[in-house]
């Protein structure tokens, strides 16, 4: 207990040579890695799909890895120290909504599709305007959770490297130089280096988490009780600069600490709990994991092994969350006012458990989390760009497999350079809460589209059309103009407010109006009858899986 009597200052927190020493250790490792890979990358399966060649426990553990990303270690962390219960609800939320999507969605896209979500959901509609819409809808998306892992990585180092909040041009170098490696692993080592990479990081994340959950929980005697109520007596009130002090204690064990204090807060927890629930069944680089495999069977596998380390997982970021509360010096009054704010929980947490040694560790876990998810987001990204909008819109289907791979590989680093512009913008809000937006977005633009085209067999294009679009445009629209953007202490700009929507999430809104625009949408059009001709061919290949290797037909 030695370190928790220094009572560390968190702006000199760690051995900055030793933290990033270690980063790169895991840099050098995982580029190794994803060369050896690269060799084996030859066509656009291997690219996109990793030739299909990973085994059920191999894609469910890199599943994980994709979902485990900067929003479950470092904000769900810092959201549990500061705000409790109300934390741990972002658990809550992202572990049912894996739920969710592996019930509704997950298998059935799997066996219908090849390659994107562009690929399901034009298999009998008309091909040029739904796989450009999938397309655009598969770009925003990612950006709204790039967004999130760029803001991470500068929370991170402006922690571990002592730059603060204020210093734009330092923590901007920083996410730029974790931009050009994400750009790096994507490039070289397609679908298959990621997923390798993504397996690495997976088994460090769970095991950095599982030995902090350990360590908290002995020094308590293994009593979570003895935990929370040192939570609670360590932390009588939250002080922010320029901010009243807010009353914590036994509010950290209950509801209502972030979201009850006034009807509009109880709302926005609704909307949130909507977007988080039902977002990772739209999120695109979550399913194309499961493209990685070669048959159905493999898929489920998967699904397994993926639920057992991800339900795991979120079981320790209450210890982590709380012990970060109790541990740390100052408690949620230091962690809201280190660099990187609310983020910064579980680094000052390894730090005042195990010193230099274990924050560096921790450190390169942390970067390892980021980058793998990164990765595989921009190379969703890419290859929604390059098979949806350049192959089958642009060129119409007619373009050579190693052409459409370049494409993919220039919108890689497109997609890099607007993330760390982004990110340099966002640095410095939640993680947690950033992830959630772009589940908003998920929910919003692609979930009920998905939905309709596996089992409504009416639904057509002009449905498919108002919903991607409608729900996208209403969710974006409403964010730009929600107090998370402008107008409140967190806001991403600060000094103006033009904010007029009240809610901080808007999935209350706008994914119940996607859903609508779906219905009317689809009577507009008319009965189509080509379309629901191909129903009954969808409706056996995403039961079964016949067929799901041949191309689809049209």
């Amino acid at each position: 207990m030695g370190l928790l009597a220094q009572g560390a200052a968190p702006a000199s927190v760690g051995n900055p040579l030793l933290n990033i020493g270690t980063f790169a250790l895991f840099v050098v490792i995982t580029l190794v890695v994803v060369f050896r890979a690269s060799r084996a990358t030859k066509t656009a399966s291997d690219y996109y799909a990793a030739g299909r060649s990973f085994t059920g426990p191999q894609n469910g553990i890199a599943i994980s890895g994709d979902y485990l990303s900067a929003a479950s270690f470092l904000g769900i962390a810092g959201a549990i120290a500061v705000n409790g219960y109300d934390g741990f609800l972002y658990s809550i939320g992202f572990l049912v909504a894996w739920l969710v999507a592996l019930l509704l969605v997950a298998e059935l896209l799997r066996n219908t599709g090849k390659f994107t979500m562009g690929d399901v959901l034009s298999f009998r509609m008309r091909q040029r305007p739904v796989r450009a819409a999938a397309a655009t809808s598969t770009l925003v998306v990612s950006f709204f959770y790039l967004l999130a892992q760029m803001a991470g990585a500068g929370a991170l180092i402006a922690l571990l490297l002592k730059i603060p909040n204020t210093n734009t041009v330092g923590q901007g170098l920083v996410i730029a130089g974790v931009g050009i490696l994400m750009i790096t692993y994507v490039l070289v080592g397609g679908m298959k280096g990621t997923t390798w990479v993504q397996i690495i990081k997976a088994a460090l994340l769970l095991t950095g988490t599982a030995l902090i959950t350990v360590w908290v929980l002995a020094l308590f005697g293994f009593n979570l009780s003895a935990l929370l109520g040192q939570a609670v007596s360590a932390n009588p009130v939250l002080e922010t600069p320029g901010g009243q002090p807010k009353e914590l204690g036994e509010k950290l064990l209950g509801p209502g600490l972030q979201y009850g204090a006034t009807v509009t807060a109880k709302i926005d927890f609704i909307s949130l709990s909507l977007a988080l629930v039902l977002g990772t069944a739209g999120l695109p680089h979550i399913l194309m994991r499961f493209y990685t495999v070669p048959s159905a069977k493999e898929a489920r596998r998967s699904v397994v092994w993926a639920i057992w380390l991800i339900g795991i997982f979120y079981l320790f970021t209450l210890v982590l969350g709380y012990g970060a509360a109790a541990l740390v010096p100052g408690g949620a009054t230091t962690i809201a006012n280190a660099p990187g704010r609310t983020n910064s929980a579980a680094p000052l947490l390894a730090y005042q458990l195990g010193g230099e040694v274990l924050l560096g560790f921790i450190s390169a876990v942390a970067f390892a989390t980021i980058l793998a998810v990164v990765a595989g987001l921009t190379i969703t990204a890419s290859a929604s760009f390059a098979h949806d909008v350049y192959a089958n819109v642009i060129k119409s289907g007619e373009v050579p497999a190693d052409a459409e791979v370049r494409v993919a590989r220039i919108t890689a680093v497109v997609i890099g350079v607007i993330a760390i512009a982004a990110g340099i913008l966002a640095r410095n809000q939640n993680i947690a809460f950033l992830v959630a937006l772009a589940f908003a977005v998920a929910a919003s633009a692609n979930l009920p589209t998905i939905l309709y085209s596996l089992f409504w067999k009416r639904f057509n294009t002009t449905g498919a059309l108002w919903s991607i679009y409608g729900g996208l445009a209403s969710c974006v629209l409403l964010i730009v103009f929600s107090p998370a953007v402008s107008g409140s202490p967190t806001a991403m700009i600060r000094g103006v407010d033009f904010h007029v929507f009240p809610l901080a999430n808007p999935g209350l809104v706008s994914i119940p109006l996607s859903f609508l625009l779906g219905v009317i949408g689809t009577y507009v059009g008319g009965r189509q009858p080509v379309v629901e001709a191909k129903f009954a061919e969808m409706e056996v290949r995403s039961l079964t899986g016949a067929g799901s290797e041949k191309p689809i037909a049209h």
